[in-house]
């Protein structure tokens, strides 16, 4: 272990909660927390169903704040678990899955709620925040780097929901959405001090002219962005940073700056979360990793006062409907298509929530799109070519044929290499894992070909 900045812990020394000793302890410790966020759309008895599903994983241990999340008792090799790939599990960092008692303590999670996670690559608050609300909600999950908006959209791909839009933007371009989410997380960009020990590497890029650079930024994303939230709306702010000037600092910014008042958390029933409270009174909240079991983490709530003026943004684009023989040619695909809206991409046909569409059609009038809802695929002479969002997603029908395969073949597949099948039927064939979806398949005489798609091949032999 890489010994830590001298500056940095010279910097926490007044800091609620910070204790040196146990801090330089736990980091030159060498220990590695692994931990687990089970997708409940795609299993739903967690502990039992993971536990038996051969995947490697034991010895599962519940996080506290989290109704979906394990840490696991020795790190396995994910990339040759195909149940990873079929989106039944996210591996996420346990501090951060706080965030979901931070939505459940000042959100109502009952009605429809239109959310935006701002800095969301490569995807775990994104698909934390998709497990909590309803169907009948909008997440749109934005990154401003187009390959790390390329990684959001693939895991949220995986994840299998419709609900969901993937936009590669500033956070200036959302003021073109004012007053349009309930709900805004803005995990910032940060010197990401919080994940030394997990990735001892980023001690040697960490300093005090980093920190101050990331503080100017994290307030002009959150100036930027705010108009975008509508009056009473909560704004969640989290960092995986220890110093002031990116945590307290920023919260005592936004108290004098902007039009936001600070919500407390309650945190009594999870032993180890240190309080903090600012001169202006904001409460926010320190995960360190000699008190917790988890990586650094901070993360703070607000709600945003009364709007001045309010526009009321239009739809003036309409969607491309399709044609009666390509609604008849999706349909056995589809668990319920009543329940969506499909519309035309040029070629592509897209499946988005019916209450969405409107939505839909709004943010793509305003915003640049890297994903919406689920590709279905596209109709060629009256046939379904199904695209790999289809496969993923949980819209799926169950009657769709299928052939579920054991580990090798599963993994054979996922590298894009040739399977053979002991299969009886011919075409478009979904294969599957544990019963879990993986991709497409086409069986042709003689030849089975493999769709999986070729960016996403895993490359361990």
């Amino acid at each position: 272990m890489k010994q830590l900045p001298i500056s940095l812990l010279a910097s926490l020394k007044n800091l609620p909660g910070f204790d040196k000793a146990a801090f330089v302890q736990v980091h030159e410790s060498g220990e590695q927390v692994t931990s687990i966020r089970v997708n409940n759309a795609k299993i739903t008895d967690y502990k039992l169903e993971i536990t038996n599903l051969q995947s490697g994983i034991c010895n599962l241990q519940s996080i506290p704040w989290s109704s979906t999340g394990y840490y696991l008792s020795e790190r396995p090799s994910f990339t040759i678990d195909p149940l990873f790939h079929a989106g039944a599990y996210y591996v996420q960092e346990a501090s951060s899955m706080f965030l979901e008692e931070a939505i459940k303590q000042t959100m109502d999670l009952s009605k429809p709620l239109k959310v935006l996670d701002l800095c969301a690559a490569p995807g775990g608050k994104s698909t934390l925040i998709q497990s909590l609300i309803s169907n009948e909600s909008l997440l749109i999950s934005n990154d401003v780097i187009k390959t790390r908006a390329n990684i959001l959209a693939e895991n949220l791909t995986k994840w299998g929901a419709a609900n969901t839009i993937v936009t590669n933007n500033d956070p200036k371009d959302f003021q073109r959405l004012e007053n349009y989410f309930d709900l805004i997380v803005v995990d910032a960009p940060c010197s990401g001090s919080g994940l030394f020990r997990k990735d001892p590497e980023a001690i040697e890029e960490w300093s005090e002219q980093n920190v101050a650079l990331c503080g100017q930024r994290q307030q002009r994303i959150l100036a930027d962005v705010l108009p975008a939230l509508k009056e009473d709306g909560v704004l969640i702010y989290s960092t995986c940073s220890y110093s002031q000037t990116e945590d307290e600092d920023i919260m005592d910014w936004m108290s004098n700056e902007l039009q936001i008042t600070n919500c407390r958390l309650q945190i009594g029933a999870f032993n180890g979360i240190v309080e903090t409270k600012t001169s202006k009174g904001a409460y926010g909240y320190r995960f360190y990793p000699d008190k917790i079991k988890g990586e650094g983490f901070f993360i703070a709530a607000f709600k945003k006062q009364q709007v001045v003026s309010s526009k009321q943004q239009v739809v003036k684009t309409k969607a491309e409907k399709l044609s009666v023989k390509e609604i008849v040619a999706i349909g056995p695909y589809m668990k319920d298509a009543s329940l969506f809206s499909f519309i035309k991409l040029k070629e592509d046909i897209i499946a988005i929530p019916a209450s969405l569409e409107k939505d839909l059609l709004l943010v793509q009038s305003l915003l640049y799109i890297r994903k919406a809802g689920i590709r279905i695929g596209s109709v060629i002479r009256e046939e379904l070519i199904p695209d790999h969002e289809l496969a993923m997603s949980t819209a799926i029908a169950p009657t769709v044929l299928s052939i579920d395969v054991d580990k090798e073949t599963a993994l054979q597949y996922l590298r894009r290499a040739e399977i053979n099948l002991d299969a009886k039927t011919k075409g478009w064939t979904l294969l599957t894992y544990q019963k879990l979806p993986l991709g497409w398949v086409k069986i042709l005489p003689g030849r089975v070909n493999n769709y999986y798609p070729k960016d996403w091949r895993i490359l361990n032999k």
